[in-house]
């Protein structure tokens, strides 16, 4: 069945929630008071860069299902449901979730809404805020007890957002009447009866479905990356260890890749607003293991820092060094809290040359951090380079081999930020290999390739 849909907010969330619901069949129309990104978007233009996103759009516009306004008047007159798709940054010198663009969104949509509807919140909210934004609805809208809201959650991976929308592994939705509940049914309809689980459940449940999900993803992220510190200290391999506890089922290997650590705009913030929540709430103590999570992230940072001081020499002035990635993970342009940008800015502020490359985020690094020297290719980063730093795992560079960088580096010395290569290809190249959690004299043969070695002979 077809639904009308209004989308607030045209960032990543929207665009991808409303080119997404577009394709599914419904009407949908987004709002955004960026009248330049609403422009380029009814044109047809993607503002950001998300695999498989343009061609949705251009499909959603041309069958006339899709549209995009500044009007939140327009959005009210058309909408059934209407979905809170904005931002929730971290407060700037707290650890709090901005709300200021949800609260916005209230504000101006209530006063317009005049008939009954369901407003569905999709951003990250700390637990609680569903049911203090419903009582705002009900006061400020005409339409007063006639208005709903929900909670519906996002669990979207950057660089794979369209296949998480349209084949979920779940969906949640927190709701206060079978109304509600039926009419999130009716949204997603195909993709329930296609299979996906549809939890219904309080909305608190549903807010804090999102920040337990992705502190947990943190919490294994940074679990790998603190036996990288062990394994380093004790001469051991954190990525033969990591093969073996992946092994485990309990267990299992999904974000057990030890290296430079979790950035971008969604993890860190999300575990400090959930820290900081819990703290509200007076249960600050049952999450008091993230502030060492974050630690431990953020200490990858420094030593990565320290192995490139290792290989280029304790007096970085001057010294070349070629930091291939800018985003924060493969298939995205998105900057934000980027680990290796991060450690691009900290060499440079250590007196080294950095040039940096990335197949898609330099635009972006480059508004971020325009100190830093820029390359339209991984070869010409690394020209003259006395270390290569590989921080984000693009194809593109895990491709590279020791021949190609090996003809144009003053030095033959490159840290695999991510785990990401063939130590021993590199190494046999007469390459000097680092990596976080690898001992110095190199990598050890995992188990599994010991076995395919004895069953050879």
């Amino acid at each position: 069945m077809t639904a009308r849909l209004t989308v607030l907010g045209a960032g990543y969330l929207g665009i991808t929630h409303a080119v997404c619901m577009a394709h599914l069949g419904h009407d949908v129309l987004a709002v955004d008071t960026d009248a330049g990104r609403v422009d380029q978007l009814n044109s047809g233009r993607v503002p950001i860069h998300e695999p498989g996103l343009a061609d949705l759009l251009r499909s959603g516009l041309d069958s006339g299902r899709l549209g995009f306004t500044t009007s939140y008047r327009e959005a009210a007159r058309h909408g059934d449901v209407h979905f809170i798709c904005v931002g929730t940054p971290q407060l700037r010198g707290r650890n709090r979730a901005d709300l200021s663009q949800v609260n916005e969104c209230v504000t101006t949509l209530a006063p317009l809404l005049d008939r009954q509807c369901l407003v569905v919140g999709k951003s990250t909210v700390p637990a609680g805020t569903a049911v203090r934004l419903a009582g705002e609805l009900v006061r400020l809208a005409p339409a007063g007890a006639g208005i709903e809201l929900a909670w519906n959650p996002e669990f979207l991976r950057e660089g794979h957002a369209v296949a998480d929308t349209l084949a979920p592994d779940r969906i949640v939705v927190g709701v206060t009447s079978p109304g509600a509940e039926k009419t999130l049914r009716t949204v997603y309809a195909r993709l329930i009866s296609g299979g996906t689980p549809f939890y219904a459940t309080t909305p608190a449940t549903a807010e804090l479905a999102k920040s337990a999900a992705n502190s947990f993803l943190a919490t294994k992220i940074s679990f790998i990356n603190a036996m990288a510190e062990l394994c380093e200290a004790a001469g051991a391999d954190v990525t033969v260890l990591s093969e073996i506890l992946g092994a485990d089922a309990r267990i299992g290997s999904a974000f057990l890749r030890p290296g430079l650590g979790f950035g971008g705009g969604c993890l860190p913030k999300d575990i400090r607003a959930f820290m900081a929540r819990a703290a509200e709430l007076g249960a600050g103590e049952a999450l008091g293991f993230l502030r060492e999570v974050d630690a431990v992230n953020l200490r990858c940072r420094t030593r990565m820092i320290e192995l490139t001081c290792s290989l280029a020499g304790r007096n970085l002035s001057g010294a070349p060094v070629c930091v291939l990635g800018a985003a924060f993970k493969p298939g995205s342009d998105d900057v934000r809290d980027s680990p290796s940008l991060d450690v691009a800015q900290i060499l440079h502020g250590m007196g080294a040359q950095v040039t940096v490359h990335d197949p898609v985020a330099l635009a972006n690094a480059r508004r971020s951090c325009p100190q830093l020297n820029y390359a339209t290719s991984a070869l010409e980063a690394a020209r003259g380079a006395a270390v290569v730093l590989v921080l984000t795992e693009w194809p593109e560079f895990t491709r590279l081999t020791p021949a190609e960088l090996g003809g144009v580096v003053a030095r033959q010395c490159i840290i695999d930020g991510r785990n990401a290569l063939d130590p021993r290809l590199w190494q046999d190249a007469g390459w000097d290999y680092r990596a976080l959690g690898v001992n110095a004299r190199g990598p050890e043969r995992s188990l599994a390739d010991q076995g395919a070695a004895r069953h050879s002979r």
